[in-house]
């Protein structure tokens, strides 16, 4: 290890936040276009499968490129990828800002999650360059609780700028607010990020990283398509088509070592059995809250007509919870009684806010806000609490030097698991919405949410009690 890494970086805590506010750019934008559901189909004529690829497409294309932005770090220094990416993914919020279609906006949402996947995972590389190994619980926990916030911010956000109509711009303006946040963090990454030198050794193997995206799209394309198009044969020959790539995509890596190539992760990751039950814990987890949040906006605005700062407000308890949460977990309880039971104690709260959440919602008639704000509370202290723990308890399972591979499918796994939960809870409720049933599509989206939260509570039985600090 260098010295430099040993002692840390001299401005390792300036490095931390540049990387917060670059990940908290991406949850804004993966979720505060949720609001804008009703202005759009206004504005841009969006029917409802519109709105799931603008909001899903872009966790999509981010996920699918999540690691071959992590090897292309390794190929050309992590900081120059990194300021590559913050540069690109402004420029694609202003196209996103300008789109004159639904049909360009999406494509836009596309180009900006991908690009997004340049900028993302160089974030775990910088900070693990930039704290000794004994700190990065430290940095884990900063990261933890502004996570878990800023997703649910997004929404709070675009509520309020779509209303506000600056300028008339309208849905407009939820992709501006990213040009001045961008241009900032830019200028900080030039100065301040350590330099890292490229390996011009890797290879990048586009094979795989190819395979990865037409797979991650086979996966989530028939589940967005299925409802409208009445679950026709190729749906289901495209989900079984998705895990069949997958499986190649195992194989070409394996061979890739076995001939001493460069493969785009190293497939001994999976050979760790608790990392894969964490990957699939993590899955769970960014599908459920991604899609129910979603579908508690939604709910809001096709149900109960709210505008969008109206709903946006409906988010507020979410967010508060989130950040009490994550400030239990992050700050106190995870080294006290370690990631494990952290994670178990905060999906059993969050499973106490759904439930709450379900029994407290009425049919449409005489329903006020205020009648599921304490269940909102609950549930995102819940969230909250597994946000600031999950990436390090995960992480610890495997060698430090596979934390490489293991966290950029951490990144692509919670990116297309977030995806999958915009296009399964967004089935549910828009077949409900259809025929003018909104509180049952939100009634039974909180049922899966709540088989989703059980099967995290399984899985994650089987994680390490505590994250293990290992040399990187």
């Amino acid at each position: 290890m260098s010295k430099v890494v040993a002692a840390g970086y001299k401005y390792k805590w300036l490095v931390l936040t540049v990387v917060l506010v670059a990940e908290m750019m991406d949850l804004l934008d993966a979720t505060i276009v949720n609001v804008a559901g009703p202005t759009l189909a206004d504005k841009l004529s969006a029917s409802n499968t519109d709105l799931q690829w603008v909001i899903g497409g872009y966790a999509l294309a981010l996920g699918s490129g999540l690691i071959l932005g992590g090897r292309l770090g390794d190929r050309f220094g992590r900081r120059n990828m990194f300021i590559f990416g913050l540069i690109g993914f402004t420029l694609a919020s202003l196209a996103c800002a300008l789109a004159p279609t639904v049909a360009l906006l999406i494509i836009f949402r596309f180009a900006q999650g991908f690009i997004g996947a340049m900028l993302l995972p160089q974030g775990f590389g910088l900070i693990r360059e930039s704290f000794p190994p004994q700190e990065f619980g430290k940095a884990f926990a900063a990261y933890g609780p502004a996570f878990g916030l800023g997703g649910i911010l997004g929404p709070i956000i675009g509520g309020f700028l779509i209303e506000a109509d600056i300028a008339g711009l309208g849905w407009r303006a939820v992709f501006l607010v990213n040009l001045p946040i961008g241009i900032v963090a830019t200028l900080l990454s030039i100065k301040y990020l350590p330099k890292s030198e490229a390996d011009k050794t890797v290879k990048i193997d586009l094979l795989g990283a190819f395979l990865v995206v037409l797979a991650s799209g086979m996966l989530v394309y028939p589940i967005i398509k299925g409802q409208e198009a009445g679950w026709p044969l190729w749906t289901y020959l495209m989900l079984i088509g998705s895990l069949v790539v997958f499986y190649v995509f195992t194989r070409i890596e394996k061979a890739a070592i076995k001939r001493g190539g460069s493969p785009l992760i190293d497939p001994r990751i999976f050979q760790k059995r608790d990392y894969n039950f964490g990957l699939a814990g993590l899955g769970l987890y960014f599908a459920g809250f991604t899609g129910v949040y979603l579908i508690l906006t939604l709910f809001l605005q096709f149900g109960e007509r709210f505008s969008a700062s109206d709903a946006a407000l409906g988010n507020i308890p979410i967010a508060l919870g989130a950040a009490i949460g994550g400030t239990i977990s992050g700050a106190f309880l995870s080294d006290k009684i370690g990631g494990r039971y952290t994670l178990q104690i905060g999906a059993a709260i969050q499973l106490v806010g759904v439930v709450l959440l379900w029994v407290s919602l009425p049919s449409l008639a005489n329903f006020s806000i205020w009648q599921i704000v304490p269940a909102l509370v609950v549930s995102g202290i819940g969230t909250g609490m597994i946000a600031a723990p999950i990436f390090d308890t995960i992480l610890s399972t495997v060698e430090g030097n596979l934390s490489g591979s293991a966290s950029g499918v951490l990144s692509a796994v919670q990116s297309v698991s977030s995806s999958l939960g915009v296009a399964i809870f967004g089935t549910v409720f828009f077949n409900y919405l259809q025929i003018g049933e909104a509180d049952a599509g939100f009634r039974n989206a909180l049922l899966v949410q709540i088989l989703i939260i059980v099967l995290f509570l399984g899985v994650s039985s089987v994680l390490p009690k505590r994250a293990e600090r290992q040399e990187y």
